[in-house]
C-alpha cells in the first residue's frame, strides 16, 4: 500500500527574514497583485519560486533563482531525513478548529493500483504549467494534500506525542495559525511508516501537482537521469477523521447564454425538484444548511433582486436511472445532481464546457456568487452545500471523479514552511 519515507527538508534560513513573511497560500489562489505586495514585503517570498513571472522564461528564472539562494544560504537542506508535523488553527462556521498532518515523501503510483486515490477531474493548462516549473527546479515547493484512514487512532497518538513540545514555527497568517515541528528520530519515523504499510490514500488536494509529478517521474525515465527522489512526492498527510477537517462549498455561475429566461429553468427542474419561491436571499446559508442536515440534495436558484428560489430534488432515484454506469457514491453527490438535472438537462451546458468554463465559472464566496449576478457578469448563480468528506472517500474509493471544483478543504496549506528538493 502507501509507502512513505522521511526526506531532509529545504527550509529558509535566518538569513532570508522570518518565517511569516517568507510563505504564502497556494499559487492558484493568489492574484497578481497579491503576489507583488508578497514580494514587497519580502523579495525571498517563496511565491518568487512557486509564480515566477520575472524574465522572458519565467521558468528557467526560477531555477536559476533556487540555485541562488542555495549557494548564499538563503535556503538550506536539513543534515537529517525527518518528518514534518504540521498544524493549522483556524475559525470556519463560528467555530475554532484545528488539523494536525505529517509532511513526508509518498511513492508515486499510477491511480490504477489503488493506492493513491484522486477524487476530482483536472485541468490540462494548470499541470502544464506545473510540469515546466518542475523540469526547471527539480522541487516542490507545496505539499499535496491527501487523507488517509486511521480506524485505531494510533497515528494521531503519535504525532500528538511527537508534536508536544514548543514547534519550531509558530506563527498568524492573519487568518490562520501555522505550527511546525521536526521531528527526526529514526525510531519515531519507522514507526509512522510502518503504519501506512496497509493504507490508501486519498487526494484532497493538488491533483494537478500529483499527475504533474507523475509525468515529471517518467520524463525523467525517458531522460535516463532518474534519481530515486524523482519517484517520491511531498505530501501532507491527514487523519480523515479529523474533527478538524472543514470543506466548503463551491458555488456555480452561469453566463453567456443567449437565452435565458429564470421562469423556463424552474419549469424544466420542475420535473425533479420541488421549487420554493424565497423572500430574501440572506436566508440562502441557513436554508441550505438546514436541509444539509436533514441529508437533502437541495439548492439556491439566484437570478437578481430579493428573492430567490429553492430547488429540493424530489427522487434521488432518478439518478441511478440517468447514470446507470455510475457508483451509488457519485449518483448521490450534490454536484453531480446539479450538474447531470439542472446545467445539462435544463440549460444544455454540456460537460466539455464545464471543462472549458465557457458558460459555467466556479467561487467559494457566497457574496462573491451573489454580487456576480448583481453586476450582471453572471447570468445567475447556483449556491450549494458541501461535500461530505465521507462521500469524498466513497468515489475515490469506487475508483471515480468528481466533476470539476467540487471540494474546496479549508484552510489551504501554506506554502514554504517546508521544500523537497527531488534530486537530494
Amino acid at each position: 500500500m502507501a509507502e512513505i519515507k522521511p526526506f531532509c527538508g529545504m527550509r529558509f534560513t535566518e538569513k532570508a527574514g522570518n518565517i511569516a513573511s517568507l510563505t504564502c497560500p497556494p499559487y492558484d489562489i493568489i492574484s497578481e497583485e497579491q503576489r507583488k505586495k508578497y514580494l514587497e514585503e519580502n523579495s525571498y517570498n517563496i511565491i518568487r519560486l512557486e509564480l515566477p513571472r520575472e524574465g522572458q522564461d519565467p521558468y528557467a528564472q526560477a531555477g536559476k533563482t533556487l540555485e541562488d539562494w542555495l549557494e548564499n544560504g538563503v535556503l538550506k537542506c536539513d543534515r537529517d531525513p525527518a518528518i514534518y508535523i504540521y498544524e493549522e488553527e483556524f475559525t470556519a462556521y463560528g467555530k475554532t478548529s484545528k488539523i494536525k498532518g505529517i509532511i513526508c515523501r509518498v511513492k508515486l503510483e499510477e491511480f490504477s493500483k489503488g493506492i493513491v486515490l484522486p477524487h476530482e477531474e483536472t485541468l490540462s493548462k494548470a499541470k502544464e504549467d506545473r510540469f515546466h516549473l518542475m523540469q526547471a527546479t527539480a522541487c516542490n515547493f507545496s505539499q499535496i494534500y491527501s487523507l488517509y484512514m486511521d480506524e485505531k487512532r494510533e497515528t494521531a497518538a503519535r504525532i500528538d506525542a511527537l508534536s508536544s513540545g514548543a514547534p519550531r514555527y509558530e506563527f498568524s497568517d492573519g487568518e490562520v495559525i501555522h505550527r511546525l515541528w521536526i521531528v527526526n528520530d529514526p525510531v519515531a519515523i519507522a514507526a509512522i511508516c510502518d503504519d501506512f504499510a496497509d493504507r490508501k490514500l486519498y487526494i484532497a488536494d493538488g491533483h494537478h501537482r500529483y499527475e504533474t509529478a507523475l509525468n515529471y517521474r517518467n520524463w525523467r525515465r525517458e531522460q535516463g537521469d532518474a534519481s530515486q527522489g524523482t519517484d517520491y512526492v511531498m505530501m501532507m498527510l491527514v487523519d480523515m477523521q479529523s474533527d478538524g477537517l472543514v470543506v466548503f462549498p463551491t458555488h456555480r455561475l452561469v453566463r453567456g447564454l443567449e437565452n435565458y429566461e429564470e421562469s423556463a429553468v424552474l419549469d424544466a427542474c420542475r420535473k425533479d425538484f420541488e421549487v420554493y419561491p424565497m423572500q430574501d436571499y440572506a436566508e440562502i446559508p441557513s436554508n441550505l444548511e438546514a436541509l444539509y442536515r436533514q441529508g437533502k440534495k437541495a439548492f439556491a436558484l439566484y437570478s437578481g433582486g430579493k428573492g430567490w428560489h429553492l430547488l429540493i430534488l424530489k427522487d434521488l432515484s432518478v439518478m441511478a436511472s440517468l447514470l446507470p454506469d455510475k457508483s451509488p457514491a457519485s449518483q448521490g453527490l450534490d454536484v453531480t445532481v446539479l450538474h447531470t438535472l439542472v446545467l445539462e438537462r435544463a440549460f444544455g451546458i454540456d460537460k466539455e464546457n464545464m471543462a472549458n468554463q465557457k458558460n459555467l465559472t466556479y467561487t467559494r464566496s457566497f457574496e462573491e456568487a451573489i454580487s456576480s449576478v448583481q453586476k450582471g457578469e453572471s447570468q445567475c448563480a447556483f449556491l450549494l452545500n458541501p461535500t461530505r468528506v465521507t462521500e469524498i472517500r466513497d468515489v475515490a474509493a469506487a475508483g471515480e471523479k468528481m466533476p470539476q471544483k467540487s471540494t474546496y478543504f479549508y484552510p489551504k496549506l501554506i506554502t514554504g514552511l517546508v521544500l523537497n528538493k527531488i534530486d537530494d
